[in-house]
């Protein structure tokens, strides 16, 4: 056998194995999920129930059901957003659009991923120092909301950056050459094509409000409140804090064991109804950017 054949039989048999561990590793990651959610299902779908979705929590959070919680984790991921999608998309087309290349360039995105990579618990002892005392919003949807969007602002403006730069330079010049202007040729041709791509960083950002406990803990979250919010300067109880609460300090950790598996389930349903919800935003818009 020639070198030749020998070097190439050796480079295949050097990607079979690199592509037989990535396999092992993908299959072993999806195994692992589906065990969690396997354990959870298993643990708390004899909760279930549309009292339990529907009825107000009662003898110490022991019985009745988690309906305040629901609403108020819709009402914070709802208030997030409407704060930290507009906002991250505005600041990544300023970045990938009009600021030019150089060390303040590098420095805004330095900081940026510095930000991503910050504790929750840092963003919440942040929010209840400038949105609950210094501004003087309280323990409210508000503060929680603002504080969580501060938390996802970092992920939406680098996934938005990202889908920016995606979009091939040539419709831009052609823009150009039409005659279009800076803004003109970045709100109707760059953004049109990138949106179904920056839906992701929504889809990563309502995952990751959804589950948060440590920044709703000092801003927003109540212990035991059996009723809805009326506004957005009003408590709320949320999924994730009053799943920490039943499965750590209730007044019956054993009592309402079951409900708090029934918490994390009913948790990881919204989460995943969303992101379905998302996915068929992007594809929705994805179809519409091949059409035109």
């Amino acid at each position: 056998m020639s070198t030749e054949n020998k070097l190439a039989n050796k480079k295949r048999r050097s990607q079979k194995i690199a592509f037989g561990i990535f396999t092992a590793t993908s299959y072993a990651i999806v195994g692992l999920l589906f065990v969690i959610l396997a354990f959870i299902v298993t643990k708390g779908i004899g909760v279930i129930s549309w009292e339990f979705i529907s009825a107000m929590p009662k003898n110490g959070m022991t019985e009745g059901g988690i309906f305040p919680a629901i609403v108020g984790t819709l009402c914070l991921v709802l208030a997030s957003m409407i704060f930290a999608f507009p906002v991250g998309v505005l600041a990544a087309i300023y970045m990938s659009e009009y600021v030019k290349d150089g060390w303040p360039k590098k420095i805004i995105k330095q900081m940026t991923n510095n930000l991503a990579g910050v504790p929750s618990i840092v963003f919440g002892l942040f929010g209840m120092s400038l949105f609950v005392n210094k501004l003087e919003f309280g323990d409210s949807i508000l503060a929680g909301g603002l504080t969580l969007g501060l938390l996802v602002l970092p992920v939406i403006i680098r996934t938005t950056e990202e889908s920016l730069k995606a979009v091939d330079d040539t419709f831009r010049q052609a823009s150009f050459g039409l005659g279009a202007s800076k803004w003109e040729t970045t709100s109707k041709i760059v953004f049109p094509i990138a949106f179904p791509n920056i839906i992701t960083g929504l889809i990563l950002s309502v995952g990751r409000v959804s589950g948060e406990t440590a920044p709703i803990l000092f801003t927003v979250a109540a212990y035991f409140l059996p009723k809805l919010p009326t506004s957005i300067f009003d408590q709320a109880m949320a999924l994730p804090y009053h799943l920490y609460v039943i499965a750590t300090s209730g007044t019956d950790i054993e009592k309402s064991r079951a409900m708090a598996y029934g918490t994390a389930l009913i948790l990881i349903i919204i989460v995943l109804i969303s992101n379905l919800l998302a996915n068929a935003l992007r594809k929705y818009y994805g179809k519409k950017v091949k059409m035109n």
